[in-house]
């Protein structure tokens, strides 16, 4: 009998992600189920960001990070549990038109002002975030 083993998704680890053009991104875990995606594209797999410098941040789902398309490359430790956290995502009720920030799972009414240069509030599947990493934001326009 075969034993499947269950793949464990640890804060800081940071996993290759494969790029059509043959190169990679990488993205390095945070809280909340939040993926922060390098500045940084590599020629191969080795070829490790040197900075914590990204591009952007945002929510992923869980079978993306263990369907086993990306590997964990490297696991970089946060200096402490608040930086660990992505920063505030913006939210607005298609609706009423209400704006609200979402941060460290919470929801708080805002305003229009705070609101802007937010990254929305969303989780994101594997081809969203390859596209943003290759350049269409066709996903992330408002």
């Amino acid at each position: 009998m075969t034993r499947k083993t269950r793949k464990r998704i640890k804060l800081g680890d940071v996993y290759a992600i494969p790029l059509s053009d043959g190169k990679y991104g990488f993205g390095r875990i945070f809280k909340d189920a939040s993926i922060a995606i390098y500045k940084h594209i590599g020629d191969s797999i080795e070829n490790l960001p040197q900075k914590e410098e990204y591009q952007f941040i945002v929510g992923v789902y869980e079978d993306v990070l263990k369907s086993g398309n990306w590997l964990i490359v490297d696991n970089r430790p946060f200096a402490d549990e608040e930086e660990a956290w992505p920063p505030p995502a913006c939210i607005i009720d298609k609706i009423s038109g209400e704006y609200s920030i979402y941060h460290k799972g919470e929801i708080k009414e805002s305003t229009k002002d705070e609101y802007e240069g937010l990254e929305k509030a969303a989780v994101w599947d594997a081809h969203h975030i390859i596209d943003r990493i290759m350049g269409d934001d066709k996903w992330h326009r408002r």
